[in-house]
């Protein structure tokens, strides 16, 4: 037998696979002799396999125990990690084996992904086994198997030389050069300081932890790994998973102990409801609530349903309910609040729908920034955007469980992120299954492939034979995976349906060998993500301030247009009668022929070649920034000045908009009776052309008309017959209107 020193053997009861820490002396000195001395002696690998623990102690005189055989296409590592699975199952790898030959297609088995399949199968039984329990979270083997499954699935052939293993202990510290301890602060030291060989990829972490809805969404599951990993070059370490999993099972009891008769009795919650967030508890983080002029403290608390705000302080008084899951044409969004009504801080989060009179403004006030705010707003949007999925697909009463189960899941991992990870991204909407789904391209295929699977959902658990196959009828029902993990949790959303908490079939539903058809949908949204960002950070970089800078560049970038137009207009002007008649003699030509229709088609004709030259020209080619000449510079007082004429001339051109509808509000309702005439008869002879004479020919007319206006033939005449129209129009005076002001009493009650 294999012997080590005695740092091996304490490093080895700290470990959850401690058989294969006892050779790590022997395996720096000679890593090929070491492989190939286990594979020779077979009792050797039997101890290999074997795990000390309070678990499996009470499995040493089984069957299982004594001989678990060694798998030939997998490693040594991944043969462990499968004998670990058969002792949890209480199958021996043989039948494990023997289900996946019988229960899978020849296509899943392709020697080349034969490893990888076989091991995902035994994981995804185990991890459906383990999750059984309530308290799984806290249980330090799971989280260690759970992880070797991850560092298994990247190398399960053994192609890759194999890595050097490293301690597991809530406490680990570990020993330099000097013989001094280091001891790991916080995670992102822990991610700096551990032994870098031994952590999971990306691909990895979303193939084996999607099978855990707890642990990870697979809508969700890259951001995550991205706010796990951001201090870790893109590689999880142990010390990190195992603390976030840590975590998320406190997350977990806190909720819990919330949702306890003695702390909700103040609440009126529904069957089914449960407490997911409780903000202004603590006096120097209240939250006020502003409705008009009014605004008082008070206690905030986030349901699966419902937003519901207790005023007070200490002592609060009867929840008010603001309800996000009946179609109330909720429309909830970040705004401006202050004392008095005045519109000072951006910390507040704007609520509004039919069952409220006016506006209520929730303010989470604090020192720096508006996270508190942002956070809260994440939340709300989640529940109410899972609410208008379920409405907009018309789902079951089981479906719409999954789906809320789905929503409070990834609540419980946004709050662990944001309180456990304080050094990562703050953006935590991207951790949030809904809200993801909102802002990528594409997500409305997600949403359908995601109800696509929810019409698969059935509450009863499907039977399976005694090999543990399902019927070729069963292979389409699918079971809600996260209302099955809430309700093993203690939660109870559907309490009337029978959701099937125990069997093994499920492990259909992971898609072994297979792409998950939400995890294609996904992927391919997230293949355009990086296009909008791109072109995003274009936008942002040209954005300018002032008013005059940005008319200046909206007038370069309109150049072509603005010089054609005054080209037309100097056409239209006669000041140079030649180059006007050859004009008119080209129009009038295209307008005998009947070519006008075709100029617009000819117009986008030519602009296509246009762009298609410039394509073929400027290939590989960078576009050179536009130039645009800057107008001088404005001190703050300038720009204000111009800040005012610009909205005078806007309010000017409001005015005599206003004053034209209601000079045809008096000509309407017969004001001036002469006048009255005159538009009655002009409406009734514009009614007999529009019937009698074909649109293309008014087209002509009224083009023609305004070009020759100007003409010297034409010239006295035209300018007559608009003055005479000008004092037409100064003489219809304008309907009166009166200005009512709101009743200031009637608001305040």
């Amino acid at each position: 037998m294999i012997t080590a020193n005695p740092k091996a053997q304490t490093l080895s009861s700290s470990s959850a696979w401690s058989p294969t820490l006892v050779v790590v002396p022997l395996m720096e000195k000679k890593m090929d002799f070491l492989e190939n001395f286990v594979r020779s002696q077979q009792d050797s690998l039997r101890s290999l396999f074997l795990r000390s623990g309070s678990r499996n102690s009470s499995m040493d005189n089984s069957p299982l125990s004594e001989s678990p055989k060694h798998i030939s296409f997998l490693s040594l590592f991944a043969n462990s990690v499968v004998a670990r699975c058969s002792q949890t199952l209480q199958v021996s790898t043989q039948q494990l084996q023997r289900r996946f030959e019988i229960e899978f297609p020849d296509a899943v088995k392709p020697p080349s992904s034969c490893a990888r399949n076989f091991l995902e199968f035994c994981s995804y039984l185990t991890l459906h086994k383990l999750t059984e329990a309530q308290n799984y979270l806290t249980d330090k083997d799971f989280r260690r198997l759970s992880f070797d499954m991850m560092i298994a699935w990247e190398d399960p052939a053994g192609d890759c030389e194999l890595r050097k293993e490293t301690t597991s202990c809530a406490t680990q510290e570990q020993e330099d050069e000097d013989g001094r301890l280091l001891f790991y602060s916080n995670s992102t030291n822990m991610a700096i300081q551990v032994d870098g060989e031994k952590n999971v990829g990306r691909d990895a972490f979303a193939r084996i932890a999607s099978a855990c809805p707890v642990i990870a969404d697979i809508i969700t599951i890259h951001n995550l790994f991205d706010a796990l990993t951001s201090s870790s070059n893109q590689r999880l370490h142990f010390l990190i998973y195992d603390k976030y999993l840590s975590n998320i099972g406190k997350v977990i009891k806190a909720a819990k102990s919330s949702n306890a008769p003695s702390s909700s009795s103040s609440l009126q919650l529904a069957e089914g409801e449960i407490i997911l967030e409780i903000d202004g508890t603590i006096p120097t983080q209240p939250v006020l609530q502003h409705i008009g002029m009014a605004a008082w403290p008070g206690r905030l608390t986030l349901t699966n349903f419902a937003i519901y705000f207790e005023s007070g302080v200490g002592l609060y008084d009867k929840a008010v309910r603001y309800d996000l899951a009946m179609d109330l044409k909720q429309v909830l969004k970040a705004d401006l609040t202050g004392p008095l009504g005045a519109r000072i801080f951006d910390k507040a989060v704007m609520y509004k729908s039919t069952s409220v009179i006016e506006p209520v403004y929730l303010e989470f006030p604090e020192f720096n920034g508006h996270q508190r705010r942002d956070y809260w707003l994440d939340l709300c949007f989640e529940i109410l955007r899972a609410h208008r999925f379920i409405r907009k697909y018309n789902l079951k009463e089981t479906q719409q469980s999954e789906v809320l189960a789905r929503a409070i899941l990834g609540i419980f991992r946004c709050h662990v992120v944001r309180e456990a990870f304080r050094l990562f991204s703050s953006d935590y909407k991207t951790l949030l299954a809904f809200n993801l789904v909102e802002c990528l391209p594409g997500g409305d295929l997600i949403l359908e492939t995601m109800s696509s699977r929810l019409a698969l959902v059935n509450c009863v658990s499907p039977k399976s034979g005694e090999s543990g196959t399902l019927n070729a009828n069963q292979r389409l029902v699918a079971r809600p995976l996260s209302l099955l993990a809430l309700t093993r949790l203690g939660f109870a959303l559907n309490k009337g349906a029978n959701i099937g908490c125990e069997g093994v079939g499920s492990v259909k539903e992971y898609f072994i060998g297979e792409p998950n058809p939400l995890e294609v949908a996904v992927k391919k949204s997230l293949s355009h993500t990086g296009k909008v960002e791109a072109a995003k950070a274009t936008v942002d970089k040209v954005r300018v301030e002032g008013i005059d800078t940005n008319v200046a560049v909206m007038k370069a970038l309109l150049f072509p247009v603005i010089e054609f137009g005054d080209w037309l207009r100097h056409l239209a002007s006669w000041k140079d009668p030649v180059k006007s008649s050859i004009f008119l003699v080209l129009i009038s030509y295209l307008f005998l022929k009947g070519w006008t229709s075709y100029i617009l088609a000819m117009f986008f004709v030519f602009l296509s070649l246009y762009i298609l030259c410039n394509r073929v020209a400027g290939r590989g080619r960078s576009l050179e920034p536009f130039q645009i000449l800057s107008p001088p510079n404005r001190n703050a007082v300038e720009q204000l000045i111009t800040l005012q004429d610009a909205i005078a001339q806007v309010e000017e051109l409001i005015q005599a908009v206003n004053i034209v509808l209601l000079k045809i509000r008096a000509l309407c309702f017969a004001v001036v009776p002469q006048a009255t005439n005159t538009i009655a008869v002009l409406l009734i002879a514009m009614a007999l052309v529009l019937a009698f004479v074909p649109v293309k020919y008014i087209i002509r007319f009224v083009l023609l008309e305004a070009y020759t206006r100007k003409m010297p033939l034409r010239k006295d005449c035209s300018d007559r017959w608009l003055r005479r129209s000008r004092e037409w129009w100064v003489r219809i005076p304008a309907a009166p209107v009166q200005l009512v002001k709101h009743d200031e009493e009637k608001k305040r009650s």
